[in-house]
């Protein structure tokens, strides 16, 4: 004697079947809504020359900015804190929207490379930028550093340094853009 499925199983089993279907479709609809556009957010460009201004004017460091970006180039983030231990900083994406910087302070070449690119960076060898004298460094994650020694206004010595993930090139090419006092120390 076969059995068979009573009535009130069937319409229990289409029943399930029905809700699991709802679920699916609510649930794919909710995570096409939910996801959004997945397109990364732009980043925004900041005007930096007023913090240029207000460096040079506490005259402590020269504060060497590009007076444009280079083509292509995107400042994002600019920085001056002054104080007994001044620092400038400031963050641009080059062309290809790869990092490069620019740091500058009382510290020494050694503190600076160690805290922006790496504490054990090695030294590569100098190159010429703009017809003044650079140091090159490396760290083993690919970015690249270009630092020298300036006189600060105050007559004390000062580090610039240029460095990023950005290529060599790129950031030779920002080190060039700068403007300011490039006297060296």
């Amino acid at each position: 004697m076969s059995q068979q499925a009573s009535p009130s199983s069937q319409r229990s089993f289409a029943g399930m079947i029905g809700a699991l279907l709802v679920t699916v479709v609510v649930g794919g609809g909710w995570y096409l809504l939910a996801r959004g556009d997945q397109e990364p957010h732009p980043v925004k460009s900041v005007e930096y020359a007023t913090w240029v201004s207000s460096g040079r004017a506490d005259k402590k460091l020269v504060v060497l900015a590009p007076t444009t970006p280079p083509r292509g180039w995107k400042a994002t983030s600019a920085k001056y804190d002054t104080g007994a231990d001044p620092h400038w900083h400031l963050g641009l994406l080059d062309a290809d929207g790869k990092y490069a910087g620019v740091e500058e302070s009382a510290a020494s070449t050694e503190d600076i490379v160690a805290e922006f690119v790496d504490e054990n960076a090695t030294r590569g060898k100098d190159v010429t930028i703009a017809g003044a004298t650079w140091q090159t460094y490396t760290d083993s994650g690919g970015d690249y550093a270009v630092v020298r020694t300036l006189t600060a206004p105050g007559g004390g010595q000062e580090r610039v340094l240029v460095y990023g993930s950005a290529s060599p090139s790129s950031v030779r090419l920002l080190a060039e853009s700068l403007s300011g006092s490039l006297s060296a120390g």
